[in-house]
């Protein structure tokens, strides 16, 4: 008996280390981030047989062989789509001289150039933006794309529903891509028969499943918003296609806040070749009647419209083209950058910007939420916060609701605006898009969105914050050690 004691004990160890050695080894020829990569060394270390099953599942970011092999084929086809848009003149613009490393570093991650003549419009009240795109919908006379992380059930999420079957009913080709984990209460819902039924496409995105698991990551999720009417206006931002009044409300986060910006221009069509990419990728087809150039009459560049980048990000889109942005953007800004975000779990290159940028005497705010839904990113969160002050960041917790808008203006002039979050999740996981738009009246309207936000933020003070219990920093700092996986 004691033999066999033994010789269990033994057979335990050996396998603890071939675990370890297998994983660490896999990890390593992976080229993680370091502090990825250490993380999943330490998981597996501790917790071998929990650690290589999460690492299986999570560890890396396949898309899944079809998938992985229509995103690279049909890349040439969104190059393709753009090409004929007019093009900046940098003769007649101070703006791609004035961001020169904005604009390369967004450029050189997609291949996607800056278009001209565009008109933005900011809302932030969802009431208005879910009525408004309701209209806009009913208005459709040929094409309704349509893409979302969230649709739920409720309120004017209804009426948009509603507004998109009777466009299907009178001839107008309507597709929808919905990411199957964020809209899974929808798919449980009556409207996706109701779609159907009167011809919507409607495609649920990365499908989640046991059997799935094994061949392609599972948290990958699509989390872009986007909306395309008749190849002439498009919405994107912050804003799922939810009423906030109808959802989450006994989270106890009050309302979620958000913002949208409105489009008409030239950037429209090359919005509009992101959708019909991610469409292509999920589907392997492209929807019948819609190919490059048939939406529809491009929009001419508006007169007094401004220059607008589009920066598609995530699997498919290779080398981190969001985060690369968001770092650009830290290293010249000159005077003042405001950053909003509901989750904020910086990496190690992202934190040092930002703390740099204050360092040599430019103005940091950065606005969060006061509470956000995920327990571990709060605490993740906070475990930077010590730093970022002793710069001389501000950092302001925002307490009337839950603060979703993804924004960042640079010295009033240039904004980054979109669906991407701070968080290594958003930078490199999630399909996610991001406007960058050399326009001061834009920047300027979405400043001013930011000091409203931050009239209803305090400040922290750094004194304060110091003082707080050793729990706290204790439950901050395991937190951070997972950052990386987040």
């Amino acid at each position: 008996m004691d033999y066999l004691i033994h010789l269990s004990g033994y057979l335990a160890v050996i396998l603890h280390a071939t675990i370890f050695l297998s994983l660490t080894t896999r990890v390593l020829m992976q080229r993680h981030p370091p502090g990825t990569s250490l993380a999943w060394m330490l998981l597996a270390l501790v917790l071998p047989y929990v650690g290589a099953g999460l690492y299986l599942l999570i560890g890396e970011r396949p898309l899944g062989r079809s998938r992985g092999k229509r995103a690279t084929e049909l890349l040439p086809l969104l190059d393709a789509w753009v090409q004929r848009l007019p093009r900046p003149n940098p003769a007649a613009s101070d703006g791609p001289d004035r961001w020169r490393l904005i604009h390369q570093t967004a450029q050189a991650s997609t291949g996607l150039p800056s278009q001209i003549g565009n008109k933005l419009a900011l809302a932030s009240d969802s009431d208005e933006i879910l009525a408004h795109v309701r209209d806009d919908i009913l208005s459709a006379s040929h094409t309704v794309l349509m893409e979302f992380y969230i649709w739920h059930p409720g309120g004017l999420a209804d009426e948009v529903a509603e507004a998109l079957i009777a466009a299907a009913q009178r001839g107008v080709t309507c597709c929808v891509l919905l990411d199957a984990a964020g809209s899974r209460e929808f798919f449980k819902s009556p409207w996706p028969a109701r779609m159907r039924e009167a011809g919507v496409r409607l495609v649920r995105a990365l499908p989640v499943g046991l059997l799935r698991a094994a061949f392609v990551r599972f948290d990958l999720r699509m989390h872009r918003k986007l909306i395309i009417v008749d190849g002439r206006v498009a919405w994107t931002g912050s804003l799922n296609l939810v009423d906030p009044r109808f959802f989450k409300q006994d989270a106890g986060f009050g309302e979620w806040v958000d913002a949208m910006s409105r489009i008409e221009g030239p950037v429209v069509e090359t919005l509009a070749g992101v959708f019909l990419w991610d469409w292509g990728v999920e589907t392997g087809l492209l929807p019948d009647g819609i190919e490059p150039n048939l939406l529809g009459a491009m929009s001419p560049p508006l007169s007094d419209g401004g220059e607008v980048q589009v920066l598609p990000s995530g699997p498919g889109f290779e080398g981190d083209g969001a985060h690369r942005l968001l770092l650009a953007a830290l290293y010249v800004a000159q005077e003042e950058i405001v950053l909003t975000t509901p989750y904020f779990v910086p990496d190690e290159p992202l934190s040092l910007a930002i703390e740099a940028a204050a360092l040599r005497g430019v103005k940091v705010v950065v606005v969060v939420p006061e509470r956000v839904d995920s327990v571990l990113v709060r605490y993740a969160s906070r475990s930077f916060f010590d730093r970022l002050l002793a710069a001389g960041v501000r950092i302001e917790q925002f307490s009337g609701g839950l603060l979703h808008t993804k924004s960042v203006v640079v010295d009033r002039s240039l904004a980054l605006f979109g669906t991407t979050n701070l968080d290594i999740r958003s930078f490199r996981l999630n399909f996610e898009l991001t406007l960058v738009v050399y326009d001061t009246d834009f920047a300027e309207r979405l400043h001013e969105l930011q000091e409203q936000y931050r009239l209803s933020a305090k400040p922290l003070d750094a004194a304060d914050w110091n003082a707080r219990g050793r729990t706290a920093r204790l439950a901050e700092n395991l937190a951070r050690l997972v950052s990386p996986l987040l």
